[in-house]
């Protein structure tokens, strides 16, 4: 990647950006939070309902604001939109306080949804260099692994008399750093034709509907990706850390073994050019695809062995940080420049239909235990996985 240019000044803000914006020291014992303030297994997955309501609600409006206004003040919006939802924990006691926090969070994350990926595609463009796509993602998506490595020790260690003193402790220490992510994002800057789109918001929305009319293997491929991803990322690194006390591992040592798996998640994400020149793209989907399926199967019957869990959590973190940046490269050379952020959008609007269908299924048989929920998990990944996949030339927008 050249250096230099406006895509390495974009990406290396964006780094920056997504390292601080992810510190979240709740994260290592997020479950063993909600279990202490009176949630379970259910309504744990009824809050991933609503963060998914809230995208839905969120969408279309917010890729449309990115494609006028710019991805700069889109993401600046949502940063402080995703610092509300987190500092609104400290409260959270009652049932609507969670529903409310989650809806918000999941709104916040539209700001970032689709413009990111054309920001940084149409960065990329000004030197030439837009299918290094895929490459720059796992750069800014290894930002988080990287700081989880420090948070999640630190925030295990924190917590580990699980006293509501010290959860509200995580919380706002985390607020703290989320909002030094702002002043970071302000460094950013919009490409030329980034935000200029000016016609009437109708016809936005209708061209971008459009640009999925005209490549429906982008819509395929999508949901290839994300129904893969709801049940072996979305829902299982929410029972993680339960997982892991109930294998018999001390809270304090979760943050370590968390940690230890955002060293490996931080190098694979690095890795994902590397991998990409030599596995061809679409196979590599497919491969990804199987070793989800396979981990969900494992976690179903064997959890219980902390090293087989262990061996699960490695195969589902390789698959939940290579499958979305190579995604996003396959898919981003179909969509037009001027209504990228509005086409990306309008996918995630079924991403988010295909939450609320899998997370409301998935709620109903968590009351039947771990084993059954991780069978329907998956059993929505194998279907998910063999959703046909193809790519086109590259359109020179």
């Amino acid at each position: 990647m050249k250096q230099g240019t406006l895509a390495s000044r974009n990406i290396r803000v964006l780094f920056w950006a997504e390292l601080f914006g992810s510190v979240r020291f709740i994260q290592p014992v997020l479950a063993l939070f909600y279990f202490s303030r009176g949630l379970d297994e259910a309504s744990i997955l009824w809050l991933l309902l609503f963060w998914s309501t809230g995208v839905l609600i969120g969408e279309i409006p917010t890729g449309m604001f990115a494609d006028r206004y710019g991805a700069k003040w889109s993401f600046m919006i949502g940063a402080f939109l995703s610092i509300i939802s987190h500092a609104m924990l400290i409260w959270a006691y009652d049932p609507w306080v969670f529903v409310i926090s989650s809806l918000l969070s999941g709104f916040s994350v539209t700001f970032f949804s689709g413009a990111d990926e054309a920001f940084i595609y149409e960065s990329l463009k000004e030197s030439n260099e837009e299918n290094m796509l895929d490459k720059a993602l796992g750069i800014i998506q290894s930002a988080q692994f990287m700081v989880m490595v420090i948070v999640l020790i630190l925030g295990a260690i924190i917590a580990q008399d699980l006293t509501d003193e010290q959860f509200n402790m995580l919380i706002v220490l985390g607020v703290f750093f989320q909002s030094l992510q702002i002043i970071l994002l302000a460094f950013a800057k919009n490409p030329p034709e980034h935000g200029s789109y000016r016609e009437n918001p109708f016809k936005q929305v209708k061209e971008g509907m459009l640009a999925i009319k005209k490549a429906p293997q982008l819509l395929w491929m999508f949901l290839n990706i994300t129904l893969v991803f709801i049940p072996s990322v979305a829902i299982f690194d929410n029972f993680s850390d339960k997982l892991l006390l109930d294998a018999g591992l001390p809270v304090y040592f979760i943050g370590f073994s968390l940690a230890g798996l955002s060293i490996f998640s931080f190098f694979v994400s690095r890795s994902i050019g590397w991998m990409t020149s030599r596995i061809s793209r679409i196979p590599f989907l497919y491969i990804t695809g199987a070793l989800a399926v396979f981990g969900l199967l494992l976690a179903a019957f064997y959890r219980e062995n902390l090293w087989i869990l262990l061996l699960i959590m490695v195969l589902l973190r390789f698959v939940g940080a290579v499958r979305y940046p190579v995604y996003a490269q396959l898919a981003n050379d179909m969509i037009p420049s001027k209504v990228r952020a509005t086409t990306i959008s309008l996918l995630s609007i079924i991403d988010s239909f295909c939450d609320l269908l899998v997370f409301s299924s998935v709620a109903t048989i968590a009351v039947f235990g771990f084993d059954k929920l991780f069978l329907t998990a998956a059993a929505i990944a194998f279907v998910g996985s063999l959703l046909p996949l193809r790519s086109v030339n590259r359109e020179r927008n």
